[in-house]
C-alpha cells in the first residue's frame, strides 16, 4: 500500500497502522482486546481521528510485529519490513495444506516481475 505524500501524518500513521493490522490478520477487536483498548478507540485511531500514543505505538508494533520506525513514518518498506512481511507470509503458509501451496507456488510463478 503507498501513502500519499500530501496526507497529514496523523493520517499516514493511521494508514500504516490499518496496514499492518491486516498484515497481522487481526480484526480491530481482536487488535483491541490484545491491547487492552476498546475496539472503537482502534477505530479511531485508524481512521487517524485519535492521537495515537508513544506507549501504543510500541504496543502496536510489538502486536502486529513491525518496526516502530516503519509505523512513525522514519523509513519506508525497509529491510526489517520486508524481513516482517516474509515472516508473515511463512505464518500462513505454514497453516495451509500441502495441496493448497503447491496450487499457491504455480500461481506466483505466473505473476509478473
Amino acid at each position: 500500500m503507498e501513502i500519499s505524500n500530501t496526507l497529514p501524518d496523523r493520517e499516514k500513521i493511521a494508514a500504516r497502522l490499518r496496514e499492518a493490522r491486516a498484515l497481522s490478520g487481526l480484526s480491530q477487536a481482536q487488535a483491541a482486546y490484545k491491547l487492552g483498548l476498546q475496539r472503537p478507540a482502534v477505530s479511531e485511531i485508524e481512521a487517524g481521528k485519535r492521537k495515537v500514543s508513544a506507549e501504543e505505538i510500541i504496543q502496536f508494533a510489538n502486536l502486529y510485529k513491525v518496526a516502530t520506525s516503519w509505523l512513525l513514518l522514519k523509513e519506508e518498506e525497509s529491510d526489517e519490513y520486508m524481513s516482517e512481511q516474509i515472516k508473515f507470509a511463512a505464518r500462513e503458509l505454514s497453516k495451509m495444506s500441502q495441496d493448497d501451496v503447491q496450487k499457491l507456488l504455480e500461481v506466483i510463478k505466473i505473476l509478473p516481475k
